[in-house]
């Protein structure tokens, strides 16, 4: 019963992120994408998603897997490397008529041999979503998948870092 009422919230934020406009979702990774990968969410003839215009083949994946190493995930820097990771294709995996988000966290998933699950369970950010830093390059269409991370100032780490810290606080908290 506790996971239909957190996807009717998740629901919620997703369709207020999308009010709000295209403009802040390049500010955030939405809830909705978090979960949209997942195996329980069914699809239809009638929920065929467009192909994602980016590619995530030649991403730097060791962003998330040299920082989020199991067996005890911490969420503290699992979430804050998922930021770091996708926020540049922010845009991309917030469009849910699209394949981005699956496509992402299909290969984070190969990559990182992480549980179903883990990034959607811990990684919750605010009814929005995700923040991400204001000034993250959007990775373009024909681009190599590359994540300005690689390039952030160490500033933007920092402020990723305290947000990861926060959310992490207020998922131990709630």
């Amino acid at each position: 019963m506790d996971l239909e009422l957190d996807r009717v919230r998740m629901l919620r934020a997703a369709v207020i992120a999308a009010v709000v406009g295209l403009a802040t979702a390049a500010g955030l990774i939405s809830n909705d994408a978090l979960l949209s990968h997942g195996a329980a969410a069914g699809r239809s003839l009638l929920q065929t998603k467009k192909d994602c215009p980016v590619t995530f083949e030649g991403a730097n994946y060791t962003l998330i897997t040299s920082r989020c190493k199991g067996p005890l995930y911490q969420p503290a820097l699992c979430c804050t490397a998922l930021a770091d990771f996708a926020c540049p294709y922010s845009i991309y995996i917030n469009d849910v008529s699209t394949n981005c988000a699956s496509n992402m966290f299909s290969l984070i998933h190969i990559y990182g041999k992480y549980p179903t699950g883990l990034f959607a369970n811990t990684c919750k950010g605010d009814t929005n979503g995700i923040k991400c830093p204001d000034d993250v390059p959007q990775v373009q269409p024909g681009q190599e998948g590359k994540s300005s991370a690689a390039i952030a100032t160490a500033a933007q780490a920092a402020l990723v870092a305290a947000c990861a810290v926060a959310f992490s606080l207020f998922i131990v908290l709630s």
